[in-house]
């Protein structure tokens, strides 16, 4: 089984990037966004509950982030792998993703990060806030709140996987193909 963590800031392309990996490598995808929304759509109360902080632009708790990850992580065992895209956002989340992979027998090969610059991802952003109909995206306020929580609570996670050799630094800058290339790349690598 082959276990990613596609990393990167808000805006970097880790769901169009996650997009391509999962059809060449045939994983399964689990954005913490999707599951985040899928549950405030379906009136969850771990949905209501993530809703109160993505509209904050805040990071949500780690015990409701973990409960609803672990949900969909049992619900596709039989898989070739996984890409997690937006998990893990801090250390005790990383810590527990290893915790949950090793109940599996497995453990996360690589974290991939998307490296762009912030001046690229605000105008990233914007764009797709104008047909995504996420309003975390419209706002211009939201969108450097969301940047600034990310560079002062989810980048260092970098750091627990750069102690274990696993991260792999990946300009997310270029045509789209062009980034595909590189993480295909690192992942052919591994």
């Amino acid at each position: 089984m082959q276990i990613i963590v596609l990393f990167g800031p808000p805006g970097a392309g880790k769901g169009t990037q996650s997009e391509f990996l999962v059809e060449q490598y045939g994983l399964v995808h689990l954005s913490t966004g999707d599951i985040f929304r899928s549950h405030i759509k379906g009136q969850t109360v771990l949905g209501t509950t993530a809703k109160s902080y993505m509209d904050q632009g805040k990071l949500v708790p780690d015990a409701v982030t973990i409960e609803m990850l672990a949900d969909a992580v049992t619900q596709n065992t039989g898989a070739k792998g996984f890409i997690f895209d937006g998990f893990p956002r801090t250390e005790a989340q990383a810590i527990a993703l290893d915790s949950l992979m090793a109940t599996l027998g497995e453990c996360v090969d690589a974290m991939l990060a998307l490296e762009v610059p912030e001046a690229e991802l605000k105008v990233r952003l914007l764009e797709r806030g104008k047909t995504s109909g996420r309003p975390d995206d419209a706002d211009p306020n939201v969108i450097q709140k969301r940047i600034d929580v990310y560079n002062a609570e989810t980048a260092p996670v970098q750091k627990y996987y750069e102690a274990q050799g696993k991260f792999i630094g990946i300009p997310g800058v270029g045509s789209i193909q062009d980034i595909t290339n590189r993480l295909r790349a690192a992942i052919d690598s591994l």
